[in-house]
């Protein structure tokens, strides 16, 4: 039943764009669910999956000894009820200009079978992370390393992207538009009517197409 039901939401999900996906949450619900400003090494690629979160702190080495609050635990942790298609949710509580990884961490993310990455800051190498198997979506490429910055605190618990509430299984859908948010227990029927949209945009746009070429040939 799990696969029938992996299967019917990426078919869904293969027929609409993240602008769909708000609309449809616009008319279920009033909270923000879209993010905007992202770049991606693959931009092509479409990221779905629940989240996983790992959040990070400012750095203090007193506070947060660098040897037991690491990126590798935490992410051990996230993980530890499954990886296989989630989405690793990185937050940073507003450092949006520092790196939160690059080709050696998320090595971890698309080894373990994860569908990618959405980092509310920067990513480092992302020649590097467009031969992973994996869609990365963040604010912004950095060649700078984050660490003296930031340090991994906490995993699976609620963040904040970009003014959007993230809890752990929320499904993240994101592509070269942007990024939406969709509480678990809807995921299929946010789905759906964001598949009805986009039904209904498209026949709106082939009416208009025919209505001008019609148009065109009485003109003449």
């Amino acid at each position: 039943m799990a696969d029938n039901n992996d299967r019917r939401l990426q078919d869904l999900a293969s027929r609409v764009r993240t602008p769909d996906v708000v609309d449809a949450m616009g008319r279920m619900h009033r909270h923000p669910c879209h993010i905007d400003d992202l770049v991606s090494p693959t931009p092509g690629r479409v990221l779905l999956g629940p989240a996983l979160t790992i959040s990070f702190l400012p750095s203090c080495a007193e506070a947060l000894p660098p040897d037991r609050y690491t990126f590798s635990r935490l992410f051990q942790e996230a993980i530890e009820d499954g990886a296989q298609g989630r989405v690793l949710v990185l937050a940073g509580h507003g450092n949006p200009d520092v790196s939160f990884g690059g080709g050696s961490k998320m090595s971890l993310v698309a080894a373990h079978g994860l569908a990618g990455v959405l980092a509310a800051g920067r990513l480092r190498d992302f020649s590097e992370l467009a031969t992973y198997d994996i869609a990365a979506y963040c604010l912004g490429q950095t060649t700078k390393w984050g660490g003296d910055v930031v340090t991994p605190f906490e995993a699976n618990r609620p963040v904040v992207v970009s003014g959007v509430a993230v809890r752990p299984g929320d499904h993240v859908f994101a592509d070269a538009s942007g990024a939406a948010v969709i509480p678990a227990a809807q995921v299929f029927s946010v789905f759906e009517e964001a598949d009805r949209i986009a039904r209904t945009e498209a026949a709106f746009v082939e009416g208009a197409r025919h209505d001008a070429a019609a148009g065109r040939g009485t003109a003449r």
